[in-house]
């Protein structure tokens, strides 16, 4: 029985080869943001913020106040930029904020939005230790700003 030997073929080979064909790359591309989106945008932000879907470049994060979607509305491209080169692909194309509640261990213990933290006493001190819990340099470059800049418009009313 010289019969011909079947050929076998590695599974990774074979998902590689029917992915393409089904053409789902590009979306499982798309669903990176999920595994990474926490260590991005760090803890504080996480315990707030959670991607919801992606469809067609859009992240649609939901997000528990409508403090928190305003002051991350000024953020999202940097946020954008920051999870394209974690991918290393343009992936996330814009980033949309809803309103909503986030399930999960991302929140056990709430964060106060950046603003109730900010002192008012005597010269509208920035809570430090919230601003240290940001890991990303430039992220937390951002909310100082931020939250400098509505200390001030708060002083003026």
């Amino acid at each position: 029985m010289a019969g011909k030997e079947p050929q076998i073929e590695k599974l990774g080979a074979v998902l590689d080869k029917s992915l393409k064909r089904l053409e789902l790359s590009p979306r499982l591309d798309e669903y990176g943001v999920w595994p990474i989106w926490n260590d991005v945008v760090g803890k504080p932000i996480a315990r707030n913020a959670q991607p919801e879907k992606i469809r067609n470049g859009t992240l649609f994060v939901k997000v528990t106040s409508p403090v928190w979607m305003q002051q991350l509305q000024f953020m999202k491209e940097m946020i954008a930029e920051k999870l394209n080169q974690r991918l290393k692909s343009q992936i996330v194309k814009n980033i949309f904020f809803v309103i909503g509640r986030i399930d999960g261990d991302t929140n056990e213990v709430k964060s106060k939005p950046a603003t109730a933290q900010i002192h008012e006493p005597d010269n509208s001190q920035l809570d430090e230790t919230f601003l240290e819990s940001l890991n990303d340099p430039e992220i937390r470059q951002a909310f100082k700003r931020l939250l400098k800049g509505y200390a001030r418009r708060r002083r003026k009313d």
